[in-house]
């Protein structure tokens, strides 16, 4: 198969593009380049801007797909994009959705692909709800093949799974006190970007994924408490977590209230029989606790990665000191 990435390097694609050459896939990438994750041995690379329709469509001319794959679409008009330059040129066009796109909070769980898409907290998942009628109504009036694909939380050993990245880390090896929104007993899903890959390639040409739609995440479900907790071993600390509502954090930050109201302040648990039925191979095999080790393997491994934001290290304890 010859395949596009639009991107190809970030936190999810860079471990679905080597899978898909490893697959025998002819794997092209359409990016700018600046990407601090290197581009996989065996793909080609299409040096062009999607969001500049002129150096798109020059990267892209004389070329035809059996898929292409936009990682970095977040708006209508992005899709409009899409569709104007791939319409008529590819046998199939997945855009990467949002599981936070799903009824927030879920009325029942666990989340299925046909639980109703609804999100009055967060823009971000209203945009991409937009995004997904736009496709369905174009296969709808003119058969346009999509296939959408719902990541939830999915990470790699560069991204801690909570705000404030390392400076969370930073703040439980200094003994500091950590904000855990809510009661920390909500339940939510953590995915290994390499565990996605296994369920996301297999869908790549597959004709029963046309006009459909699948999320791909991990069976393992964790509390943020046993979140924080495994994050604060891996990096040979303990967490001294304090409680504070999502709403009152909202009500300091907007900002960082809209994640939690809009996404993780809800347990999140997924039944993903649906992509193993398309992808029977599809099997998460690495737990967060072993994801937890590597991200603090990472961090370690390079003092400058280790940054503290002195803003968000302030934030926090703002709210700390408003809400005691």
């Amino acid at each position: 198969m010859k395949v596009l990435f639009i991107g190809g390097t970030g936190i999810i694609s860079s471990a679905c593009s080597p899978l898909a050459i490893s697959k025998g896939i002819d794997l092209y990438l359409l990016n700018r380049g600046k990407s601090h994750r290197g581009v996989p041995a065996g793909a080609k690379v299409l040096n062009g801007d999607i969001r500049d329709r002129t150096s798109a469509e020059a990267a892209l001319a004389g070329h035809k797909w059996d898929a292409v794959v936009d990682w970095i679409a977040f708006t209508p008009e992005h899709i409009q994009n899409d569709l104007d330059l791939f319409e008529g040129k590819t046998g199939q066009f997945i855009f990467i959705s949002s599981a936070s796109a799903y009824q927030t909070p879920p009325s029942t769980l666990p989340i299925t692909e046909s639980t109703v898409l609804d999100n009055p907290f967060w823009q971000y998942s209203r945009n991409k709800i937009a995004c997904e009628e736009m496709l369905i109504d174009a296969y709808r009036k003119r058969k346009f093949p999509y296939t959408i694909v719902r990541p939830s939380h999915t990470y790699d050993k560069t991204l801690l799974p909570f705000d404030g990245g390392y400076t969370v880390v930073d703040r439980m090896r200094k003994g500091k006190p950590v904000i855990v929104p809510g009661d920390g007993t909500s339940i939510w899903t953590l995915t290994h970007h390499a565990d996605f890959a296994k369920g996301f390639v297999g869908l790549l040409g597959n004709s029963h994924a046309i006009a459909e739609a699948y999320h791909i995440t991990s069976d393992e479900w964790l509390t943020w408490n046993q979140i924080f907790d495994l994050v604060a071993s891996a990096a040979g600390t303990v967490a001294n977590k304090v409680h504070v509502p999502s709403d009152v954090i909202a009500g300091i930050d907007p900002g960082w209230g809209a994640g939690l109201l809009g996404d993780k302040a809800h347990s999140a648990i997924f039944d993903n029989s649906k992509v193993k039925r398309a992808v029977p191979e599809f099997i998460c095999s690495i737990p967060f606790s072993v994801g937890a080790k590597e991200i603090m393997a990472w961090y370690d491994a390079e003092p400058s990665r280790q940054k503290v934001d002195p803003e968000a290290d302030a934030l926090m304890d703002q709210i700390l000191t408003r809400f005691k």
